[in-house]
């Protein structure tokens, strides 16, 4: 049988010796790591659910026909500043409506390798009309496939068909709170009003509710073809292309290389929902700083318990000392005592970590599409926390190590 040496056998000694100390030693790195797991892991599963309740509607890059740039006042630019004129009833003119080329800008994105969907739209805002009831809204034709693809619109029917959209020029798709507010049922007529006074009507095919009530107050579904002939607009019109790729942290670079290339506001949903990214941003940080708040506080813990250890033991060392053991080798009795408090502690706090994430995520939390409160169990997190643990307490045993190995046996020993 292989036998462990001196130093180690003397810090194993130490351990069991005080054993009320080293359990609470180890339990402190135990409900830091612990901690610190659960903390990330919640933390990570309120981004993913939000970026999945906010991708559920919003796609990773926009394509429109912008506002154009202000050029009512050329007067100042053609003259020298000292110039009187007086310019009456100054407009900003929009000479094109919606996307032209839309084949040729969808031919180019496909041609992207990071591009995983691209959906064309027609949007309008409209007034949906049911005998005395009007809502104002928007009015989305939609490729059914292609939207389908992006955004799973299959998964939030409430009734009726999706697919069914793109067979039925007559139909139509609604919020479930707009058929509500306007008391329509499946199979229902529904008067649609646009705002240069065109008046059609449509037969509701089905519901649906998204994850925003915002949503389904205010918006319906035709074919894209149904809603051009609405219109009266050519078969290439479109006003909305929404882009989905591979990685939605990563649309800077592909905004970049396309935006010289397409002619129109080519935008990703950082520049158009600065708030989202931010608040995911914030609650990373507040996770982080928390946790590694509890960590040190852990680590504080273990340093007073092995200097406690130290000062009980003092007379020990010198005579350690006294008998040829150098400082070396104190110093490497107490943090192999630390490492073995660390790695213990950090093995149960990464069980117990995962164990009450498990727990939590059974919350019922039926909150916007949510079944339980969100969790994600990402083995980053276990990793660093286990890292983070095991250089706390290696800290917080060397600084008192290194007091045990400069002590002077002599003057020890002589009281």
């Amino acid at each position: 049988m292989m036998r462990l040496p001196v130093n180690s056998r003397i810090a194993q000694v130490y351990l069991f010796s005080k054993l009320k100390q080293t359990v609470i030693a180890v339990l402190g790195v135990t409900f830091g790591i612990s901690m610190y797991v659960f903390m990330n892991s919640f933390m990570s599963g309120v981004n993913e659910a939000q970026n999945r309740l906010a991708f559920s509607t919003l796609a990773h890059v926009h394509i429109y026909n912008d506002r154009p740039v202000d050029r009512s006042d050329l007067v100042s630019k053609a003259f020298p500043p000292a110039t009187i004129a007086n310019i009456r009833n100054p407009k900003v003119i929009k000479y094109t409506d919606g996307i032209k080329n839309t084949q040729e800008i969808i031919h180019y994105l496909h041609q992207q390798p990071e591009v995983t969907a691209i959906a064309p739209e027609v949007n309008i805002s409209v007034f949906f009309k049911n005998a005395g009831n009007k809502v104002n809204g928007t009015l989305s034709g939609v490729d059914v496939a292609a939207e389908d693809a992006l955004f799973n619109n299959t998964a939030m029917m409430v009734e009726g068909n999706w697919k069914e959209l793109a067979h039925r020029p007559d139909g139509i798709i609604v919020g479930v709170e707009l058929a509500k507010n306007l008391s329509l049922k499946v199979d229902d007529n529904l008067n649609i009003l646009t705002s240069d006074g065109v008046s059609r009507t449509y037969k509701v095919i089905g519901t649906f509710r998204s994850n925003l009530s915002s949503v389904d107050k205010a918006k319906a579904y035709l074919s894209i073809t149904a809603n051009r002939q609405l219109l009266a607009a050519n078969q290439d019109y479109v006003t909305d292309i929404q882009v989905n790729i591979t990685d939605f942290e990563k649309t800077k670079a592909l905004v970049q290389r396309i935006a010289p290339i397409i002619p129109y506001k080519v935008e990703s949903w950082q520049m158009a929902n600065a708030q989202l990214e931010a608040g995911s941003n914030l609650r990373d940080v507040i996770a982080v700083a928390v946790s590694l708040t509890i960590l040190i506080v852990a680590g504080f813990g273990i340093y007073n318990i092995m200097n406690m250890m130290i000062t009980e033991k003092i007379r020990e060392i010198a005579i350690l000392k006294a008998m040829g053991f150098a400082g070396k080798d104190v110093r490497r009795i107490f943090l192999t005592q630390s490492i073995v408090i660390g790695l213990v502690g950090g093995v149960i706090g990464m069980a117990l970590g995962w164990l009450v994430s498990d727990i939590v995520n059974h919350v019922p939390f039926n909150v916007a599409g949510l079944a339980t409160l969100p969790m994600t169990y990402n083995p980053k997190d276990y990793i660093l926390a286990f890292s983070f643990g095991l250089i706390t307490t290696f800290v917080a045993g060397y600084l008192p190590s290194r007091k045990a190995a400069r002590i002077d046996p002599v003057t020890i020993i002589r009281g």
